[in-house]
């Protein structure tokens, strides 16, 4: 090729290639900087969240009252839980004996009818609103512990909690996050950013909503920081509520347990509805 042909064809390609960089940076934007509002709600939100426990076990003393529909059974128990291991509940009737057991831990929920000799023993994936909803062990365990959660994590980190919106123009501040047929909202003062309420909503327009309800009252101090020592769970379907309320006394940091139970083969597997029955029948 000539040399007069190649600078023409320089000349014509020169302004296209000008003119791509130009395109290119006019779709790069300057980040705008944080408002006012949105740094204050991010801020709140990192308090929410730094408020959570450290402590690797917390156990206590417990007095249960369980309502499925009309019936109402009162148990009292222990509470026995360990970080991202286990949690556990003993219900005793007599005060003595150990009726039932609920335990979960990452890989499974048990639930256990001592009195009857049965068993409920799943995966979280084979627990139709836990499946349906993403909710894990990790999930239960913030409830528990009265901790912000985000379905499907084994914790909050700073980047997961970009993904939640802080409300903080009413008495309390509402937190809230949605995925999917899911929403969680929080309910948390503005004074101390406790967390009050948890509440989760599962979307089903064939089925109907399910609803799981978690309130906090009596908050004590235990290392320097509050727990809630009353636990008041509602769980709602279509057609049936069950209604937790757990009062904890003697709040300790026990490790001197055992984190897995062994199920006797003289125990029968049964569905959740039959042990539910079978409780409120002691």
């Amino acid at each position: 090729m000539k040399a007069t042909s190649i600078m023409k064809v320089a000349l014509i390609a020169v302004p296209f290639l000008f003119g791509g960089c130009k395109s290119k940076q006019a779709v790069v934007e300057t980040p705008k900087p944080p408002t006012p509002e949105t740094i204050q709600q991010n801020n709140f939100l990192q308090k929410v969240n730094d408020n959570a426990h450290y402590a690797k076990f917390i156990t206590s003393k417990v007095k249960f009252s369980i309502e499925v529909g009309v019936q109402k059974l009162t148990l009292t128990g222990n509470l026995k839980m360990k970080r991202d291991d286990c949690i556990r509940l003993q219900l005793m009737a007599f005060g003595f004996v150990e009726a039932g057991r609920i335990e979960l831990t990452p890989e499974y929920v048990l639930i256990m009818d001592r009195i009857n000799k049965q068993y409920m023993k799943a995966t979280y994936s084979s627990v139709d609103f836990l499946r349906n909803s993403g909710l894990n062990f990790y999930t239960l365990q913030a409830l528990f512990w009265n901790e912000l959660f985000v379905p499907g994590q084994t914790k909050v980190t700073d980047e997961l909690l970009k993904n939640m919106k802080a409300d903080l123009s009413g008495e309390d501040a509402i937190i809230s996050l949605e995925s999917g047929k899911m929403q969680y909202r929080w309910l948390a003062t503005k004074d101390r950013a406790r967390i009050r309420m948890t509440n989760i909503i599962y979307n089903d327009q064939f089925r109907g909503n399910t609803q799981l309800n978690w309130d906090y009252e009596d908050f004590r101090t235990m290392n320097r920081k509050y727990f809630p020592c009353e636990h008041i769970v509602t769980f709602n379907t279509q057609d049936k509520e069950v209604k937790l309320d757990m009062m904890l006394n003697y709040l300790k940091h026990d490790d001197g347990w055992e984190t897995r139970t062994d199920v006797s083969s003289s125990y029968k597997e049964v569905s959740v509805d039959e042990i539910l029955r079978r409780f409120m029948a002691l």
